[in-house]
């Protein structure tokens, strides 16, 4: 069963348990929030559930993510392996005012032609198979919302949300120690990381989407978040509560099969 029919039938149930609240005896006034503290306190997912009901989340409720849920989120996400147990990575949780700073300034500094400052290396553009993938994703994300090809400002306003983390209420930049930077090993383990950070998040019933376009311009971010010079900035995550009437989030990016992935050696057939 995917996470939002558990979600959807435990919202009925509420919505049709009455309970006594100033409003009077009977009264429902259950709040949306509320019940969504509920689905965390309540909905137990087991790990193929998650792993294979999880998808990119790109349209978010503006309902405040409480510190408490992100906090049980980050505690299943340290829990990922690294290499020796070194624990590279930190968390800079941002939300409110710094984050609408950061959403800004990332904005402004684009839209006027900055080049963009991410402090991972980066590959270049993507060619052959690997570029194929990101087309279509690109058609199924922009197909949803309606954009056409020759929509210039759908498109635009497209890539105008990714640098504003796609208004979500959370957004949590992943660094790890400059002290290890140079190697392959820290950004490794902080991809680990991130990726018990979505799926622990999308457990309790929050979405996700892991955004590099957020961090394009790295002073903004650095100076907003407070993060200090012996940090270097590698993702951030954009997080909150899904909005379901957002047609993007109902994609389910395609993925290649074990047969494509995998080489088995030394198995009996």
């Amino acid at each position: 069963m995917q996470i939002w029919v558990k979600i959807d039938a435990f919202f009925r149930k509420m919505r049709h348990k009455p309970r006594t609240c100033a409003a009077g005896a009977g009264h429902h006034c259950l709040t949306k929030l509320e019940r969504m503290m509920k689905v965390t306190e309540h909905l137990a997912l087991n790990f193929d559930e998650v792993i294979l009901g999880r998808r990119s989340i790109r349209g978010f409720e503006p309902s405040p993510v409480p510190k408490s849920v992100i906090r049980d989120v980050l505690e299943l996400a340290i829990r990922a392996p690294s290499s020796y147990n070194t624990q590279p990575w930190n968390f800079y949780v941002v939300t409110g005012e710094p984050l609408d700073r950061i959403r800004a300034g990332n904005t402004e500094r684009n839209l006027a032609g900055v080049p963009p400052s991410r402090e991972p290396r980066s590959h270049g553009e993507y060619a052959g198979i690997h570029r194929q993938r990101q087309i279509e994703v690109g058609k199924q994300l922009l197909g949803a919302m309606k954009i056409s090809r020759d929509d210039a400002e759908g498109r635009r306003d497209w890539v105008l949300r990714g640098f504003r983390q796609f208004d979500a209420p959370v957004s949590i930049v992943v660094t790890y120690d400059r002290a290890i930077h140079g190697g392959d090993i820290g950004p490794f383990d902080c991809g680990g990381v991130t990726n018990a950070l979505v799926n622990a998040a999308w457990s309790r019933g929050l979405g996700c989407v892991i955004n590099s376009q957020g961090i394009m311009q790295s002073p903004v971010v650095r100076e907003h978040a407070k993060i200090p010079d012996d940090q270097v900035i590698m993702i951030c995550v954009a997080m909150g509560y899904p909005d379901d009437s957002f047609p993007a989030n109902a994609v389910i990016s395609n993925r290649k099969s074990v047969d494509e992935a995998a080489v088995f050696v030394g198995f009996d057939e």
